[in-house]
């Protein structure tokens, strides 16, 4: 014999116990089977299998949406982060990077200007150092001349030696030529220290014996007009 049919089994709780549930609504109302007090016909179970998948499917949509916001949410908040950290990162490289060029400018701008003086120096020695013109000497003002040319190439020795001192390049070597390599160039320190005693009385007779002779003329030319008179 069948057991009577409860008319509890076919009421879901839920609907009834939570009233923010979609299902409330129609749960209150109640079918028609449970308003008649009878159990619901398979055409009433099948309808309400449909409302139930209905809002299923309403419920997914809902968290597929609500999904979506989120993960939009997500970016923005690391599109934000991005944002602040590349900000302050480019901040302090840029104004890291300002100063250590600005301060490199300077210092450019500084050896700009004495290379210029240095290059001026160097012009001028060299256009006097190409005007002697042995050649051009004569007899009687060969000695002067002499003493004149001698000054002339000293001065362009501090000059080219101050330039060397100022800028390493000069000191380097220069490249081998086609006929062999290149001429040791000399040390920084050499100078006049380096030279030897004989080589500094030389220096020191060329440099001087034209103010002696002259010392000398002037001195027989007193001699004469004191015997003279």
């Amino acid at each position: 014999m069948a057991s009577e049919i409860d008319q509890s089994d076919f009421v879901d709780s839920d609907f009834h116990t939570d009233p923010k549930s979609p299902f409330a609504a129609d749960a209150a109302v109640g079918s028609p089977a449970e308003n008649l007090g009878r159990p619901p016909t398979r055409a009433e179970l099948d309808a309400k299998v449909s409302q139930t998948q209905q809002r299923l499917a309403e419920l997914k949509q809902a968290q597929d949406r609500l999904e979506r916001e989120r993960a939009a949410l997500e970016e923005a908040r690391r599109r934000q982060v991005e944002f602040q950290t590349g900000r302050d990162e480019m901040l302090q490289h840029l104004t890291r990077g300002l100063g250590l060029l600005e301060e490199a400018e300077f210092a450019a701008r500084r050896d700009a200007e004495q290379m210029s003086k240095t290059l001026g120096g160097l012009r001028d020695a060299l256009g006097k150092v190409q005007g002697l013109r042995e050649e051009n000497w004569t007899k009687d003002n060969w000695s002067v001349e002499l003493t004149a040319a001698l000054t002339t190439i000293d001065n362009a020795r501090m000059e080219w030696n101050a330039a060397r001192l100022k800028w390493p390049l000069l000191s380097e070597a220069p490249p081998p030529t086609a006929n062999g390599p290149a001429a040791p160039v000399p040390p920084l320190s050499a100078g006049l220290e380096t030279l030897g005693f004989g080589r500094l009385c030389k220096l020191g007779l060329g440099l001087t014996w034209p103010l002696a002779l002259a010392a000398l003329g002037a001195l027989g030319l007193l001699l004469f007009l004191v015997v003279r008179r």
